[in-house]
């Protein structure tokens, strides 16, 4: 089935019992990034995402019904931090990540708070934060950290109703 950027985007639920599913796809999304940079390595990715893995901050991402990546929001005191945002790599280009980061970026937002991100270094997702309004507030060893500051008041949706379409 070929996807449309204008098709609704549905936010389903994550439970503990989604676990294999999602780190299958975080690292299918990751290998040529972590290949690129000598860091492949399948056993260290899911440790290093099961030891972040919440399943009440994971929404899975669906279009017409069928589940086409996954993120994760996480409310800290003086951020939100998007901790994971994963499309399929057949449905990226299509405007999903794009939609999912306003729905991010509304409830930021209407909360006073600015949305952080981190980005592994030669990753195609440095580019597309950067696009999307964040600006480089640090790095690591391996990863690059972002900021997009509060614009101000919006609506809010939050990305935790499952059952909004976006």
């Amino acid at each position: 089935m070929t996807l449309s950027a204008l098709a609704p985007i549905r936010f389903e639920a994550a439970c503990a019992a989604d676990f294999d599913a999602l780190v299958a796809l975080r690292i299918l999304t990751m290998r040529e990034s972590l290949e690129q940079i000598g860091r492949f390595d399948a056993a260290r990715a899911r440790e290093r995402f099961r030891v972040t893995f919440v399943a009440e901050c994971t929404r899975h991402i669906c279009v017409h019904g069928q589940r086409v990546g996954f993120v994760a929001v996480k409310h800290e005191a003086d951020a939100v931090l998007l901790d994971h945002l994963y499309v399929h790599p057949e449905h990226q280009g299509r405007g999903i990540g794009a939609a999912v980061l306003a729905r991010i970026f509304d409830e930021a937002d209407v909360a006073g708070r600015p949305v952080r991100v981190g980005a592994l270094r030669e990753s195609a997702s440095n580019r597309f934060y950067l696009r999307h309004g964040f600006v480089k507030e640090g790095e690591g060893p391996w990863d690059i950290y972002y900021v997009r500051r509060c614009q101000g008041g919006s609506r809010a949706r939050p990305v935790c109703d499952p059952s909004e379409e976006v």
